[in-house]
């Protein structure tokens, strides 16, 4: 396999922590709405909890993109 291709391919593997990360995201908002919708006596605990699960997820996209351009420009 020519490298050059199996440095895009890897890239584009490394790319697909960005779209889990964005599902994650999606997920953690909709159970906290779930729940606040459920018990909105509640919802004012929860809420920087979700924003915590939700910076942590994206923290984690940002690493993966992070990891795709390294693997395009530096390798």
């Amino acid at each position: 396999m020519d490298p050059v291709a199996a440095k895009f391919i890897a890239a584009g593997i490394a790319c697909l922590g960005m779209g889990l990360a964005a599902i994650a995201v999606g997920t953690i908002f909709g159970n906290f709405l779930s729940g606040a919708l459920r018990n909105p006596s509640a919802a004012d605990g929860q809420f920087p909890r979700a924003f915590i699960g939700a910076a942590l997820a994206e923290g984690l996209g940002i690493f993966s993109f992070v990891v795709a351009l390294i693997l395009l420009f530096v390798v």
